[in-house]
């Protein structure tokens, strides 16, 4: 099974780039050596590459195994788009259409065929499969073999099959996030033999993490999208009924915007994954239902309106962000009263190993919101990369919090929660703190206490913040049971008594301007000229009928606005620019950039 073209041929000739990212070629390498590979990979890490190219090194068809019927087609569209013969089998197609797909296969007219795992599973595939001539096989989502993981699919574990029919033929698996536990499921299930593993970088070093603490969040969202000037993005929220009701208001303000959830029919929900993917909308608003194959590489924001259950779901949501490499937002709207109730669903349910497991998750994430050092560390050290040095791009790297003497202040708290009897949720402590005409106040004789109004010259917003802060240090609890109520535990005595130092974080009440702002990178590219090429890109998009970046993706015609190249021999030098792609699309680009340079000068 020798290769016929090199990989290095493969990636400059067929999808126009330069060189391989980190990674990829030695997985590429052991691959075309005829060994197994576990990969794996940062979502946008380039992980399709993995197995494009040997595909099209080796002689024969490479069948790709995934679970995302969204993910084959785009990524069969892509394929096509630089001129490779591509297909997929998957229950939306008639049996005309998948007849077709077979003949071509046997025919050996095609160097990929995608499909699903429910398809390998049937009795008449392994008769079809077995008169083709497969050379290699790719199993993406591979974490879905494991009960471990956070997507089991039981079809999956039967994926082992598959080495019967084809014993001595390389296998690849690959995944964005997986444990070690995870890793072993993968291994077992799918029979790798002895593989070269891929273990890379969970780092996203393009995407810029912030924690936002929620004061009005309608408001907060609305002022973060609206300085997102047009970009795309998309908000995750907890619940269907949340999902429409944002969508709403977003929509009241003139945002571009549709909802996902899973109580829509399928007809709906490619209308609003086909707008978004076409730029056709700016926002989607959507529950965890949205994403998974969204391969949409110019997504510049990701907004978690609610905190999500784990680590991984985060990990995996904001990595649908910057997947070109281009500077992208992760901004989480932080509630502690989110995860009060997150935590008390968990109760709920009957006591078991997965329930420990979630609660485990769940109170990561709920650390890693409340944490005060980088985020960035935080998240790296929870896959197991231990690292120490801050990443500069996080909103506590950026702008970190400033400490004040808050001895007096946490005092003054206690003080107002002591002297109510214990009782009494935070709005009204605040209440009684900045003295304010309540009729509950006065109905308690709270109006008399000497405690009352001793806050006054501080906000509502700045007396939540202080208490959070108590909350987190552990000072005073919230009683779940007794609606909430704050009470003072055992380690505030020593603060009453000021017989130790308290260092606070200054209140932070907006979004700091140095996190909000994104630091542009040093590319020094025309915008004028950008905005043209993006233009002209989605005309000829929705005349081909494929999504924008099929085309181009960002950070090519970022390129292009910076090199200017009127020419064929410096279009093919821009990354992401191959033969196939300039041929069909580069007279348009080229005459554009020419016809700007003119009207310049």
């Amino acid at each position: 099974m020798q290769p016929h073209f090199t990989s290095q041929t493969v990636l400059q000739n067929v999808f126009g780039y330069q060189q391989f990212r980190q990674g990829q070629q030695e997985v590429i390498e052991a691959t075309l050596a005829g060994k197994d590979t576990l990969v794996i990979m940062t979502t946008g890490g380039g992980k399709s590459l993995c197995y494009q190219v040997p595909a099209l090194c080796l002689e024969g068809i490479t069948l790709v195994i995934s679970p995302l019927i969204s993910l084959m087609k785009d990524q069969v569209d892509q394929l096509l788009t630089n001129g490779i013969e591509a297909a997929y089998l998957n229950s939306t197609q008639t049996l005309e259409e998948q007849r077709a797909v077979e003949q071509k296969a046997l025919n050996g007219q095609l160097k990929l065929l995608y499909l699903s795992p429910e398809k390998v599973m049937t009795q008449g595939f392994y008769h079809f499969i077995s008169h083709c001539k497969i050379s290699f096989i790719a199993v993406d989502e591979a974490h879905c073999v494991s009960q471990w993981g956070h997507d089991f699919r039981p079809e999956y574990t039967l994926l082992g099959n598959l080495r019967n029919t084809f014993p001595n033929i390389p296998l690849m698996a690959l995944t964005a996030t997986a444990d070690p536990t995870t890793r072993a499921d993968i291994l077992l299930h799918l029979r790798l033999n002895n593989p070269h593993t891929y273990l890379g970088s969970f780092d996203r070093p393009n995407i810029r993490y912030t924690v936002q603490e929620k004061f009005k969040p309608m408001e907060q969202l609305a002022k973060f999208i609206a300085g997102q000037k047009g970009k795309s993005g998309i908000v995750y929220c907890n619940s269907r009924k949340k999902v429409e009701e944002i969508t709403e208001k977003l929509s009241a303000r003139n945002i571009s915007v549709m909802g996902y959830h899973a109580g829509m029919s399928v007809q709906q929900r490619e209308t609003v994954q086909n707008a978004f993917q076409r730029d056709n909308i700016q926002v989607v608003v959507a529950t965890v239902a949205f994403g998974m194959g969204i391969n949409k590489s110019n997504v510049r924001f990701v907004v978690h309106f609610d905190l999500p259950r784990s680590i991984e779901s985060y990990y995996q949501e904001t990595g649908r962000a910057g997947r070109d490499d281009l500077p992208s937002q992760a901004v989480m709207f932080y509630d502690p009263a989110d995860y009060a109730w997150l935590q008390k669903m968990l109760l709920e349910e009957p006591e078991s190993e997965q329930r420990d497991i979630k609660q485990h998750k769940l109170q990561a994430i709920g650390a890693f919101a409340e944490s005060q050092t980088c985020r960035r560390l935080v998240l790296l050290n929870y896959f197991g990369e231990s690292r120490q040095e801050p990443c500069k791009n996080c909103d506590i790297c950026l702008d970190p919090p400033r400490k004040y003497d808050g001895l007096v202040d946490a005092q003054k708290v206690m003080s107002v929660i002591y002297r109510t009897g214990q009782a009494f949720g935070m709005h009204y402590i605040i209440s009684v703190l900045r003295g304010l005409n309540h009729q509950k106040i006065r109905q308690y004789g709270h109006d008399q206490l000497s405690v009352y109004g001793i806050g006054k010259d501080q906000s509502q917003d700045y007396w939540v913040s202080v208490i959070r802060q108590l909350i987190h240090l552990g000072l005073i609890k919230q009683n779940i049971v007794n609606n909430s109520a704050l009470q003072l535990t055992e380690e505030a005595r020593p603060v009453l008594r000021s017989e130790m130092r308290l260092e606070l974080a200054t209140p932070r009440l907006t979004f700091s301007a140095s996190a909000y702002s994104q630091k542009q990178t040093a590319a020094r590219y025309d915008k004028d000229l950008f905005a043209r090429l993006r233009f002209l890109r989605k005309q000829i998009a929705d005349k081909e009928n494929i999504p924008p970046y099929v085309v181009f993706n960002d950070a090519t015609l970022e390129e292009m606005a910076q090199f200017t190249p009127t020419t064929k021999a410096e279009m093919l030098d821009i990354n992401g620019v191959g033969e196939r792609k300039l041929e069909r699309f580069g007279d348009a680009f080229m005459n554009l950039i020419q016809s700007h340079l003119t009207a310049r000068q």
